[in-house]
């Protein structure tokens, strides 16, 4: 008998795996207006036995602004989802962002006003590099040192390596910049250029192969001056690049 007990009070007090606290989501009044929470939550938790729910102090939040990740628009606003480093919220945002999730945003037809939508482009801002560097003294230390291999502009267009990029192609990749700032650790620059002050000398077994290129930091934002005014080229579509 104490036996028969013990086993019901164990299975009256037992948790069940499908009341775990529920994640709340706080949303604009012009998101939850439409009833679009109301549909889209119960069916990530049909799926998932994840419960999600519209509470105006969820830790989850969905805003108008830039932070988080983009999920779904409307009338030109694209709405993000921001979480917490939680893998349930990861599991809900991963839902929303799936081909599932979209279909489920867009099955929703509102009241009043424009649909959702999940297909969307998130533009990019060109933010412009901005340097102290002298661009005259750019453009002839680029000619100098770079004009060997790289198409620098008209003045040299009928030089440099055939498998070498032009300056104008360069530059109109998104991390352009970067390269630049970093181009003489990236191959097959280490042999051969020397960065006054930052970069090590070359191994005395392993010269430099070819006439050395050698510049300060000063010469390097003047080049990074000089580029940031060039027009990048229209190559039509994303490049190929390793």
């Amino acid at each position: 008998m104490r036996f028969v007990l013990l086993c019901l009070s164990l299975t009256l007090t037992a948790t069940p795996s499908g009341s775990q606290e529920a994640i709340g989501l706080t949303a604009p009044s012009e998101v939850t207006d439409t009833g679009l929470l109301q549909h889209i939550l119960p069916r990530f938790s049909l799926k998932t036995g994840i419960r999600v729910i519209a509470d105006e102090s969820g830790i989850m939040s969905l805003t108008a602004g830039p932070t988080g990740d983009p999920v779904f628009a409307r009338d030109g606003v694209i709405y993000h989802l921001s979480i917490q480093d939680d893998p349930r919220q990861t599991r809900f945002r991963d839902w929303l962002t799936s081909d599932i999730g979209k279909r489920t945003v867009e099955s929703f037809t509102p009241d009043q006003g424009a649909p959702f939508s999940a297909s969307f482009e998130v533009a990019v801002a060109d933010t412009a590099t901005t340097t102290d560097g002298d661009v005259t003294l750019g453009e002839e230390l680029s000619m100098t040192h770079c004009g060997r291999c790289h198409v620098i502009g008209p003045k040299n267009r009928m030089n440099g390596l055939g498998s070498t990029p032009s300056f104008a192609v360069l530059r109109s990749l998104p991390d352009w910049d970067e390269r630049f700032q970093a181009f003489f650790a990236l191959n097959p620059h280490p042999a051969f250029t020397q960065i006054d002050g930052l970069t090590p000398p070359f191994d005395p077994v392993r010269p430099s192969p070819i006439h050395p290129v050698e510049m300060t930091l000063d010469d390097l934002d003047a080049i990074l001056a000089f580029v940031s005014i060039i027009e990048a080229a229209d190559l039509g579509k994303p490049l190929q690049h390793q």
